[in-house]
């Protein structure tokens, strides 16, 4: 730390020292500057040439200590910044290290907390360890607390003092010493106590020990915890006070430093005063009380004192009055005086022009310091400038390229410009040496009178030489007097300029911050201005295509001319003006001369003078000190000090009058240089402008040149149209001289035909004409609604896309809002995951502390125990306490311990609250969003709601259709019931109708579904639908059973109709026979072919036309395209006017007054002309309007009245404008020729339209007839096909009637007589119908029965049938041959008719190729017009954009002109501001050096009075207050030369700032006349331009109408050629007309036989017909018979397709039971593969089993084996033990049943059955033989007994050997299997599997083996769900293990086994046994 803080105090000690440095460097500069001026302070300069000199060495001085002062200032502020950021370094280090401290300072306060709190403790041990310790052992006891005691202390002081001694002062480690003496001292108090309470333990040996100690250690523990208060609050005390400390000491370290500066700079003050009145004073020391003689020595010795001070400047004074004094010497000849006096002059003169060049130098470089004070903001105007100048290059390099083209123009005017130029300047030059010459005269008259004067006054000089040598040593002495008031004038003046400079300085700074400020909004503004530039490069590329737009403007700039030689003119007088103004100048300025001159001479004079006055002073001087030396007699001194006196004052007065004359002189010599100035700079401007209008002169010539040249163009132009006009007439003439007389020929010719031709035709034309007005507008109207159709369509189209891309819209933002759902849930989960961690927390922190608070009682009573405990170990064994210690030690660690856990666990407390706190913002947050959400939700519901309105709306008309359907079916109900009634009669027929009707349902039905599948693509209406269809199918099974009602009475109807049938299809047999038809379909046929053909050839022209539309819809887009592209444009000059008004804003400063006059006077003008261009253009377009207008509306051209108006309307025009009357006309006749040509054209047009309506009528009536032809053959064809079809169905029907016919005729034989009246036909017996009606009703089937009976009469029916057929036949066959033949003559007539309309479509073919040729010509006319009348409208918008150009120029000027004017009035406010200002800073300094001078004054006032007093006390009064008297003069004198000095320097910066600032404003109007020069020229250039371009468009205009005339001309040629080719078509039109008369003729007359032969065919028409209408009733008959046949199969269909619904819907329903069990299965599925993991498991434990098996195995072989072995050792014996018992057992049992003993006995000694029976029934006879038998043992085999069954039992309920037997059993069975999880599993120990007895040796095996499979499903309790039928583990193992050994059995099938119940005492055969066996 201490280290750090070294290097940080290095650093800054070298930093500091560096500033010192800098400081000391600066105040030594400083110093010297001040010494520097001082020393020059001093200097008398006599001269005017030297003050300027000095001034200009001054100036540079100053500015090198500027810079200087400016570089280290720099470098200074660099440090300072250096510095600062090491302090806030060294800040943010104290901080941390401050904070680190604090943290140390708590944690060892904590520390110490704890070491007291422990001491306290030990204390409180120690006392009670001295209450219970015994007397013996005290001293032992109190050994160990003392010193640990002692240790804890020391330590604590240390810690202390450790810390505090790092970062504190001196004061503060006295307070920390003061703190560890007073630790020490209650530390001392403290053993006292301790001591003190031994003392009280040993006296009271623990008497009443427990209540005192208690009491006791609550009022200690409540002082320690006040100790520990008071100890925090003066812990927290003193760091407060250490930091106000701190603080304190920072702020007087502060103060002291700087009232140690401010001392410091009190001192530097007083020493420099001190010092500079010990250079005034020091001389005053010196003073001699004896005699004047010695105060003038003195006075001398303090002058010369003085002089040591600026010994350079007395020097080079010296050696001036030392040549001074030469030059004296040298007047003594008269010559050389002379001589020099002129060579003074000659000086003098040139003097006079240093001094005026001076004066421009010292201008020049007061310009150079503002501009180095501000370089910035010149390089900024450079810069400026720069663009300026690059912008000016850029316009100049476009005038020049259009410069180029008008090189050729320049011709005799700018000649003359040239030489009246040079006469110009040869004027001038002439007035220049004239001005000369009179300077020479002028200084010529003024030399002679000055040497006039210098002879006269030799004379007189050489009397006066002496008198003027003592005047001038007086002068000489006021002369050092003054120099020594000027010199400490200088020096309050240099500290003035000291203070000036600082505050220049700090100016400077300030200036330069601004100045970076503009420098960077300079930068701005470049960056702006080059953008602009590259905009003015784009804008001059667009103005260059602007150009060809500009054509009119050629005759305003003809008027343009007149107004500029009216300018010239203008100017040419103000040039006289000028000139005349010029020569008043030059007049003034030579009296300026003159009256300068004179001053100069006066000066000079002035100058001789002064010099004398030295000389006589020096003299004086001299003498003086000789009768100084000389003279001691103090009258004589007294008399010369008066005589001296009077002269001082006389030359003081003629000094002061000298120095009034001087300054005088001075003023009036500045006011003249003045003047000289602006006379000088007049002159420039006028100069200026007379090159500017010299400039005008030549522009305005070279424009007219132009002008001339364009208009001569122009008029050998229009020459050259009028011949090429003149021929064409001529041509035309001799053209239609031509016709005319081939006319007349052509008349004379063939009067009589060709005259009606001729009518014929014209009346064709005209009709054509009107046919073509007709459809002309027709067309238009389609137009005009194809367009609003096309309109409607866009705005469909955009509306629909509206609605698609709202729908898409809000189906994104339904899915956005899905997906911020989604998001929001899954962050809801997150978060609700978090709140429950959050709960989960909480819940650990209330158990964490649970536990802690469980812990701190477990501590409390550890400490109980350990209070116990040692009151224990100090009762018994005191030596121990060093282990209770460790005890407490260790307790103590673990409190520790606990409380740093109680620490992380608060620290997780606060943790966790910070985290439930994020958690709630959390929350805050999602509840916020969830409400915007809702919102959202809210709003889509209301959407939502309205679209439901929707669908409400649509469902509800959907709703409207179905009543309406319903009604329908009502209304057929109704219509049922009503034929309910009538069914009673005629049955047959209601169930027809019922048919029918079932029909219509359906069809209404079937439209129904198909509106529905229209809704359904707007609404998914599906149950609707489906509802409807199930009201429907109800309604057809209610249908069905009213027609299974209906079908009883059916039967008689179906009689009738087959009697209906057979007469149809006689009728049809009739009808077939005849064979027209089929000519009649060729027939047909080919006609439908030829209007095939004819309708291609139509498609064709369609084609055609719908080409020429689209052509002329791409030609009218282009033009769109143009007219858009043109107006883009337009809109682009716009802005860029608006930017040239905005920058003509900025520079509009600029402009000067004449120029805005005339430029509003061209805009006046223009306006003038652009009114009178507008009126003819309106003029114009009336004319042409009116021409298209007559040419549209009028059939035979153009009326004589409207000619007449045209005629009348060129006339006005004429008059209107005279200037332009050859150019107006050519242009009028061309477009009158135009409009004949076009009104001729139109004439053609109609004519060849007229023409061509009429063949589009026949075209029409042609079509008509083929419409109406292919109609008939269509109802013929339809016609044919339904016959086709019914007589199909009618042989079908004939066909199943013969075969029912042959079917029926076996099986019947009777015939009932009633039926043989109703002779009909059976019904078709198709194998469906038959079908359908078994299965509709079965009381038909008996009938049909009967009418199968029947047949055998209707044979009979059919033979009669069959022969009115074939007589039918006959007849048919008659009217077809006749048919045949009508047939052939039409078809003859057809064929002359197509080959005419072949002809007739050729003729058309023609005519439309001629209509197309016209139809183009007039497309192009069209175009031309079009053309022309766009060119109108573009050259108006021209205009209209032009006027309104000028108008916001206009406007653009006022604004600028009223801005200028405010700028100018806030410009002289500011300037009369800053001069007053400026004023004011003047009279504030001569008013500070007024004061000083009193101040000065004042202090020599008081330095007299000391001197007077000094003299009172001495006795010389008068003499001191004479020489008072006179030093108050002089300084009264002194202070008006200073007051005058001070005047003279404020009028000089006046002037000097005047200048200034009209030389700034000089520049800036040179400046706005060089941007107004540029502005001007680039728009004459631009003019230039224009009128080119529009010279180009006249020429390009007259190619095209050149073009456009050839291309008449041709069209005239193919009109003629058309014609001709008409007249011929016509010829043969009328031709053809004729022969087609003449086969009208023809045709009519067959017309008339066929009607007769008509008339008779009809008689036999109506015959068919009636035999027709009877077969269609069959026909009619069978259809109702087959729909109701449909209907019934529907109504089938309909049922089964219910059944197959209701199927669906329970397979539905069994599906979803299907899912579920599915689901259930599924999971089944996830439990049995948890399951089949468990499986695996077991099965890998039943594979390690298996090993420990097959382990085991091996054991039990080797075991097995060992038995064996024993067996076969121990097969005889038998055990004792055993025997013992059975034999005793013998004895004791009953004699019943003793043999059961002795059986017992033989089954265990392995006798058989039959051996021990015979042995029993031996031992019914004796026993000695079954004793001698068994103790015999080994011979007899025995045999095992069977063990009996339960219900086998004997009388006696406990048998021996039934219960030895189950012992047995239980011994030799395994143990019982574990218990199962399951309680199924645990059977009764009585289960009837126990009970069976074991037939085979091998019975028990076989038992357990059941028992094990039986129970194998039981045996896994983890198998629930499984079915129990599956077995887990295969029972082939278990086989294995039951044929094996016993051992070998499995025990509890991989399971673990547990131990085995306990047997109820009543079941257990084993505990009898036992008891037997006690027995």
């Amino acid at each position: 730390m201490s280290s750090w803080l070294g290097s940080l105090g290095s650093g800054l000690g070298q930093s500091l020292g560096q500033v010192g440095g800098s400081l000391s460097s600066l105040t030594g500069q400083i110093s010297n500057f001040t010494k520097d001026m001082l020393l020059e302070g001093t200097e008398e300069v006599e001269d005017t040439m030297g003050e300027f000199q000095i001034s200009s060495s001054r100036m540079k001085e100053i500015e090198t200590i500027h810079t200087t002062l400016r570089a280290e200032n720099e470098r200074l502020k660099k440090l300072c910044t250096d510095l600062e950021e090491k302090h806030e370094a060294a800040e943010l280090q104290i901080k941390q290290q401050s904070a680190d401290y604090r943290n140390q300072l708590q944690q060892k306060e904590v520390e110490v907390s704890h070491l007291k709190a422990r001491q306290n403790a030990l204390q409180d041990q120690l006392q009670k360890l001295q209450t219970a310790a015994q007397s013996a052992h005290l001293e032992v006891g109190s050994s160990p607390s003392t010193t640990t005691s002692a240790s804890f202390v020391p330590g604590i002081s240390h810690h202390v003092s450790a810390f505090h001694g790092d970062e504190m002062d001196f004061g503060d480690i006295i307070w920390s010493q003061q703190e560890i003496n007073r630790l020490s001292n209650e530390v001392s108090r403290l053993e006292s106590e301790v001591a003190h309470w031994r003392h009280i333990a040993q006296s009271s040996k623990a008497q009443g020990t427990n209540s005192s100690d208690q009491s006791e250690i609550c009022k200690l523990q409540n002082t320690i915890k006040e100790l520990k208060q008071k100890l925090s609050q003066e812990i927290d005390d003193h760091q407060h006070e250490l930091s106000v400390l701190q603080d304190a000491h920072r702020h007087k370290l502060g103060e002291i430093s700087r009232r140690h500066r401010e001392e410091l700079g009190e001192y530097e003050e007083r020493i420099e005063e001190l010092e500079n009145l010990l250079h005034q004073d020091g001389s005053d020391i010196v003073l001699t009380d004896h005699s004047k003689v010695h105060e003038m020595q003195k006075t001398i010795h303090i002058l010369q004192t003085e002089k040591a001070e600026s010994v350079k400047k007395i020097q080079e004074l010296e050696v001036e009055i030392k040549d001074k004094d030469q030059n004296l010497s040298l007047t003594e000849s008269d010559k050389e005086i002379l001589k020099k006096v002129q060579e003074l002059l000659n000086v003098e003169k040139t003097q006079v022009i240093q001094e005026c060049e001076r004066l421009k130098m010292e201008v020049s470089q007061f310009i150079a310091t503002e501009e180095r004070i501000l370089p910035d903001n010149m390089a900024v105007k450079e810069e400026l400038s720069r663009l300026q100048q690059a912008l000016s290059d850029a316009q100049k390099e476009i005038i020049r390229l259009s410069g180029l083209n008008q090189e050729n123009i320049l011709t005799e005017d700018t000649l003359q410009l040239k030489k009246s130029l040079q006469i110009l300047k040869e004027e001038n030059s002439l007035l220049n040496q004239e001005k000369e010459e009179l300077q020479k005269a002028l200084l010529t008259f003024q030399s002679e009178p000055e040497t006039s004067k210098f002879t006269s006054t030799e004379d007189m000089n050489l009397k006066s030489e002496l008198n003027n040598l003592k005047i001038d040593l007086e002068t000489k002495k006021q002369e050092l007097n003054e120099s020594i008031a000027e010199k400490e004038t200088l020096i309050a003046e240099l500290e003035e300029l000291d203070k000036q400079n600082q505050e220049a300085t700090k100016h400077m700074i300030l200036m330069k911050d601004q100045l970076s400020k503009q420098y960077n909004e300079a930068d701005i503004t470049i960056n702006k201005l080059k953008q602009d530039v590259n905009d003015e490069k784009k804008k001059v590329s667009q103005l260059e295509n602007e150009k060809t737009k500009l054509t009119k403007e050629l005759e305003v700039h003809k008027e343009k001319f007149n107004q500029r030689e009216v300018s010239l003119h203008d100017l040419n007088i103000n040039k006289q003006e000028l000139e005349d103004k010029i020569k008043d100048l030059i007049d003034q300025l030579d009296k300026s001369q003159e009256y300068t001159l004179n001053i100069k001479k006066e000066n000079s004079e002035l100058q001789e003078k002064i010099k004398q006055n030295e000389e006589d002073l020096f003299i004086t001087r001299n003498d003086l000190t000789k009768l100084l030396n000389q003279e001691s007699n103090s009258n004589f001194q007294n008399d010369l000090l008066k005589e001296k006196e009077t002269e001082i004052r006389n030359l003081n007065k003629h000094l002061s009058e000298m120095k009034e004359l001087n300054k005088n002189l001075e003023k009036t010599a500045f006011d003249v240089k003045i003047e000289n100035e602006k006379l000088v700079l007049a002159c420039e401007d006028i100069k200026q402008k007379l090159q500017e209008s010299v400039t005008v002169k030549n522009q305005v010539s070279l424009e007219k040149d132009t002008i001339i040249e364009a208009l001569r163009m122009e008029k050998g132009q229009l020459e050259v149209e009028l011949h090429q006009t003149e021929k064409r007439l001529l041509e035309q003439a001799h053209k239609y001289e031509q016709t005319i007389e081939e006319l007349s020929n052509a008349r004379t010719m063939n009067t009589s035909a060709l005259q009606l031709e001729h009518e014929c035709l014209i009346k064709l034309n005209q009709e054509r004409d009107f046919e073509i007005a007709e459809l002309k507008t027709k067309i238009e109207l389609m137009e005009n609604d194809h367009k609003e159709t096309k309109e409607m369509l866009t705005t469909s189209l955009v509306g629909q896309k509206e609605l698609t891309q709202l729908i898409k819209e809000k189906e994104i933002f339904i899915e956005q809002l899905l997906d911020k759902g989604l998001k929001l849930q899954k962050k809801l989960d997150a978060h609700v995951q978090i709140s429950e961690k959050n709960e989960s927390f909480r819940q650990t922190i209330e158990d964490k502390d649970k536990y802690l608070a469980i812990m701190k009682e477990e501590i409390n009573h550890l400490k109980e125990e350990l209070e116990r405990l040692r009151d224990q170990q100090s009762r018994s064994m005191p030596v121990a306490e060093p282990k209770t210690l460790d005890i407490i030690t260790e307790l103590e660690t673990e409190v520790t311990q606990l409380n740093v856990m109680k620490g992380n666990l608060e620290e997780e407390i606060k943790h966790y609250q910070k985290t439930i706190e994020d958690q709630n913002q959390n929350k805050m947050q999602l509840l916020q969003t969830l409400q915007e959400q809702k919102k959202e939700i809210d709003e889509f519901k209301s959407q939502h709601e309205q679209m439901n309105i929707t669908h409400t709306q649509l469902f509800l008309e959907k709703d409207e259709e179905i009543k309406n359907l319903q009604k329908t079916i009502n209304q057929i109900k109704t219509q049922l019931h009503e034929e309910r009634q009538d069914i009673q009669t005629e049955t047959s027929d209601i169930f027809q109708e019922t048919k029918v009707q079932t029909l219509n349902v359906e069809n209404g039905n079937e439209k129904h579904d198909l509106s529905k599948a229209e809704i359904e693509r707007l609404v998914k209406g599906i149950k609707e639908r489906e509802m409807e269809i199930k009201l429907l199918n109800e309604k057809n099974v209610s249908l069905t059973r009213q027609i299974d009602q209906l079908s009883k009475d059916e039967v008689g109807k179906l009689t009738q109709i087959i009697q209906q049938k057979d007469l149809e299809i006689q009728a049809l047999h009739a009808r077939i026979s005849s064979a027209s038809y089929m000519q009649d379909v060729v027939y047909l046929q080919q006609q439908l072919q030829a209007y095939v053909m004819e309708r291609e050839q139509l498609l064709s022209v369609l084609n055609e036309k719908t080409r020429e539309n689209s052509q002329l819809k791409t030609e009218y887009h282009k033009f769109m395209d143009i007219i858009a592209a043109k107006e883009a444009a337009l809109i682009k000059l716009q802005d860029e006017n608006q930017k040239l008004t905005s920058r003509f804003e900025s520079s509009g400063q600029d402009m000067f007054k004449e120029t805005i006059q005339n430029l509003s006077r061209i805009i006046r003008e223009k306006d003038i002309e652009i009114d009178a261009l507008s009126q003819k253009c309106q003029t114009l377009l009336t004319v042409l309007q009116t021409s298209d207008s007559g040419n549209g509306n009028e059939v035979g051209g153009v009326n004589s009245n409207q000619f007449e108006e045209l005629l009348q309307e060129r006339d006005k025009l004429k008059q209107q404008v005279k200037k332009m009357e050859e150019w107006k006309q050519q242009v009028i006749t061309t477009v009158q020729n135009m409009q004949h040509e076009s009104a001729q054209l139109q004439e053609e047009l109609h004519k060849l339209q007229a023409q061509v309506l009429v063949d589009s009528d026949n075209n029409s009536k042609l079509q008509a007839d083929y419409n109406g032809l292919i109609q008939s053959y269509e109802q013929n064809e339809t016609k044919l096909k339904c016959f086709g079809q019914e007589l199909a169905q009618v042989q079908h029907s004939i066909g199943q009637l013969h075969n029912t016919k042959d079917l029926l005729l076996g099986k019947l034989d009777v015939v009932s007589p009633q039926l043989s009246i109703r002779s009909s036909v059976v019904l078709p017996t198709r194998e469906r119908q038959s079908e359908i009606l078994n299965e509709a009703s079965k009381p038909l089937q008996q009938e049909l029965d009967q009418l199968r009976k029947i047949l055998q009469e209707k044979d009979a029916t059919i033979k009669t049938l069959q022969e009115n057929n074939h007589r039918l036949c006959d007849s048919v066959a008659a009217t077809s041959g006749l048919e045949r033949r009508e047939h052939e003559e039409i078809d003859s007539e057809i064929k002359q008719i197509k080959e005419k309309r072949d002809t007739l479509q050729k003729s058309l073919k023609e005519k439309d190729l001629l209509i197309k040729a016209k139809s183009d010509q007039l497309l192009s006319l069209n175009e031309n017009l079009t053309n022309k009348t766009n060119e109108n409208e573009l050259l108006k918008q021209a205009v209209t954009n032009l006027r309104e150009r000028t108008l916001i120029l206009e406007m653009d000027i006022h604004k600028l002109k009223e801005e200028n004017e405010k700028i100018v009035v806030m410009s002289r406010e500011k300037e009369t501001e800053f001069r007053a200002l400026q004023e004011t800073n003047m009279q504030i300094s001569m008013m500070l050096r007024e004061r000083e001078f009193e101040s000065n004054s004042m202090k020599e006032k008081a330095l007299a009075f000391e001197k007077l007093l000094k003299e009172k006390e001495q006795g010389n009064t008068g003499e001191l207050n004479q020489l008072l008297n006179e030093v108050k003069s002089m300084q009264d004198k002194a202070v008006k030369f200073q007051q005058e000095r001070d005047q003279v320097m404020l009028a000089l910066k006046q002037k000097q700032m005047e200048s200034n600032s009209l030389q700034n404003e000089v520049q800036h109007f040179r400046d706005k006349e060089s941007r107004l020069n540029q502005e001007l020229e680039r728009l004459r250039n631009h003019l230039i331009e224009t009128e080119d371009s529009y010279t180009r468009e006249a020429l390009a205009a007259e190619d095209r109408e050149a073009k456009l005339k050839k291309k008449i001309t041709i069209l005239e040629e193919k009109l003629v050629s058309s014609s001709n080719a008409v007249e011929n078509a016509s010829h043969q039109a009328s031709l053809q007309v004729e022969s087609l008369q003449e086969q009208l003729n023809v045709v009519s007359r067959q017309r008339d036989e066929t009607v007769l032969q008509l008339s008779v065919s009809q008689d036999q028409v109506k015959q068919y017909a009636l035999s027709l209408a009877n077969l269609q009733m069959v026909l009619e008959q069978f259809q109702q018979e087959e729909k109701a046949m449909y209907s019934a199969e529907l109504e089938k269909q309909k049922k089964e397709m219910a059944e197959w619904k209701r199927k669906a819907e329970n397979l539905e329903g069994q599906v979803i039971s299907l899912q579920e069990n599915l689901e259930e299965a599924n999971a089944a599925l996830d439990s049995a593969s948890r399951l089949t993991e468990q499986l695996d498991l077991k099965e890998e434990q039943i594979e390690e089993l298996k090993k420990q098996g097959e382990l085991r195995q091996e054991m039990l072989d080797d075991v097995q084996n060992k038995l064996m072995n024993l067996i076969n050792s121990t097969e005889g014996k038998v055990d004792k033990v055993l025997m013992r018992n059975l034999f005793v057992g013998h004895f004791h049992t009953p004699k019943n049943k003793r043999h059961e003993v002795l059986r017992l006995m033989g089954s265990i000694l392995g006798i058989k059955k039959e051996e021990m029976e015979q042995l029993l029934n031996e031992d019914q006879r004796g026993v000695t033989r079954w004793m001698a038998g068994w103790l015999g043992g080994g011979g007899s085999k025995s045999v095992p007994s069977t063990p009996l069954r339960p219900n086998q039992q004997s009388v006696f309920n406990s048998s021996f050997s039934e219960l030895f037997v189950k012992f047995l059993e239980t011994e030799s069975c395994p143990s019982l299997p574990p218990p199962k999880l399951s309680v199924h599993d645990m059977k009764p120990l009585d289960s009837p599997e126990r009970g069976k007895p074991a037939t085979t040796p091998s019975g028990s095996f076989t038992d357990t083996k059941v028992s094990g499979t039986s129970r194998r499903p039981d045996v896994n309790p983890f198998l629930a769900p499984r079915s129990a039928a599956v077995p887990l583990i295969t029972p082939a193992v278990l086989g294995a293990g039951g044929t094996g050994h016993l051992l070998m059995k499995p025990i509890s099938d991989a399971l673990p086994t547990f131990t085995p119940l306990p047997v109820l005492p009543d079941n257990s055969a084993g505990a009898v046994l036992k008891d037997l066996l006690k027995q």
